[in-house]
């Protein structure tokens, strides 16, 4: 027998008998998709990304800092320099001031490297 098949037919059955009545939310409207906003194409990777414990916020402020990090390599005058640490320095600390809510620990060197390898490969 097929597996789907299989599965379809226990679930008609469980209709049937009215097994699904009795749920938490049974007959009242489905909550409004809070990615209803975000296009079509890229709401399952938003929805991965969440689930895996990655909010939106943490990607722009991780393309916040690399923006600011290339800023300063690229950057001549010391003025501007030390305005541009400074930015990053805060943005730094809103990072993980966010990951620890999550407490995620970011001190190990291993984690860094890693993480570091994954930035490059996404978020370019």
């Amino acid at each position: 027998m097929d597996f789907m098949k299989l599965v379809e037919d226990r679930i008609r059955e469980a209709q049937k008998n009215g097994e699904f009545e009795n749920l938490p939310g049974f007959g009242k409207p489905l909550p409004d998709d809070e990615l209803a906003n975000i296009p079509e194409d890229l709401r399952m990777a938003y929805r991965l990304m969440r689930n895996a414990g990655f909010s939106p916020e943490e990607a722009s402020i991780k393309k916040e800092l690399m923006t600011i990090e290339d800023l300063i390599r690229k950057g001549k005058s010391e003025l501007n320099q030390d305005e541009l640490k400074n930015q990053l320095n805060e943005s730094m600390l809103r990072y993980n001031q966010l990951l620890s809510k999550k407490r995620v620990k970011t001190n190990s060197s291993v984690f860094k490297n890693y993480e570091q390898k994954i930035e490059r490969k996404f978020l370019k």
